[in-house]
C-alpha cells in the first residue's frame, strides 16, 4: 500500500453516489453482483459507440452526472481513464476517485499498438475470432482460473463479442493510442484510490506508479491473487475494497458543504 498525501482531510456531504464507468467493452457494470456498494446510491451507463477520442467520453461521462451535488467516479481499465478524464477538468460535485487498471499514457507497447490498430480490417468471424481472440488473451490472469468467479479467456472474448461491435473497438483503440494525460494530473484534487492488480499482462505496473506519483492525496492498493479483469474474478474483494474508500471520505452536512463553497 502507497501513499501520496500532500493535503490534509478533504470533507464530502454525506453518501455520494457511486458512478461506475464502464470498462473497453463499453457494457455497464452489473451491479448486482458487486455486494460492497450495497446500500450506496450507485449509477452506471452504456458507452457510447464509435467515439475515437477520450475528451468525447469525457463530455459523455459529464452528462451523466450533471444531476449529482455529490459523487465518487469508479470504474476500470478504459474506464477508469474517462474518468481521469473529467477529473483532470474538477467537475462541481465530484469528491473522489476510483482508478482500478487505469494508466496515464498509450499502454500498448509498439507491436500491440499495430495488431490493435489492424481491427480496422478485421469483419466479420475474424474480429470476433481473431482480434477479439488476442484481445482476451491479454486481458487473461493465472489467477482467474481459482478467483471467486473463474474466468477463461473465451469469457472475456464473449463479453466484447455481444458488447462491442467491431467499429466502436477499432474507435477505442485510436483513443487509447491518443492519450497522454501524465503531466495534466496535478490538476486532480479529490482522494484518489488507485487499485492495482497484481498481475496486469495488458497495462503493466509502471500506470500506477505514475498515477500515485502525479496525483496529490492518492492511494494505491495492489490487490493479490487478481489480473487485470479483477472486478469480473473477484467482485467481493473489489467491491469491498472501493466500499471502504467511499467510507473513509469524512461526511459533512450538505446543507454546510454548500455554504462554504
Amino acid at each position: 500500500m502507497l501513499f501520496n498525501n500532500t493535503s490534509s482531510k478533504f470533507d464530502v456531504p454525506v453518501r455520494p453516489t457511486a458512478v461506475c464507468v464502464p470498462c473497453f467493452s463499453g457494457a455497464p457494470w452489473d451491479l448486482e453482483v458487486l455486494t460492497g456498494p450495497d446500500g450506496l446510491p450507485a449509477r452506471t451507463m452504456r458507452l457510447p459507440e464509435d467515439l475515437a477520442d477520450v475528451d468525447g467520453y469525457a463530455n459523455f461521462l459529464a452528462e451523466q452526472v450533471h444531476d449529482l451535488d455529490s459523487y465518487v467516479l469508479v470504474g476500470d481499465s478504459f474506464g477508469a481513464v474517462v474518468r481521469l478524464a473529467l477529473a483532470l477538468r474538477q467537475p462541481k460535485g465530484l469528491v473522489g476517485l476510483v482508478l482500478s487498471g487505469g494508466f496515464t499514457a498509450n499502454p500498448l507497447p509498439r507491436w500491440k499498438g499495430v495488431a490493435a490498430r489492424l481491427s480496422r480490417f478485421a469483419n466479420g468471424a475474424l474480429y470476433r475470432h481473431g482480434t477479439l481472440r488476442f484481445h482476451a488473451s491479454q486481458l487473461a490472469s493465472h489467477f482467474d482460473a481459482a478467483a471467486e468467479v473463474p474466468h477463461t479467456q473465451n469469457d472475456y472474448r464473449h463479453l466484447f463479442v455481444q458488447n462491442t461491435p467491431r467499429s466502436s473497438y477499432t474507435a477505442l483503440v485510436t483513443s487509447v493510442t491518443q492519450i497522454n494525460l501524465i503531466n495534466e494530473l496535478a490538476l486532480v484534487r479529490v482522494p484518489t484510490l488507485v487499485l492495482t492488480p497484481a498481475d496486469d499482462r495488458l497495462v503493466g505496473a509502471d500506470a500506477a506508479r505514475q498515477l500515485l506519483d502525479g496525483i496529490r492525496q492518492s492511494l494505491v492498493i495492489v490487490l493479490p491473487k487478481t489480473g487485470h479483469m479483477f472486478r469480473f474474478t473477484l467482485p467481493t474483494l473489489y467491491s469491498n475494497t472501493i466500499r471502504a474508500f467511499v467510507e473513509s471520505l469524512q461526511p459533512v452536512d450538505a446543507s454546510a458543504h454548500s455554504v462554504a463553497s
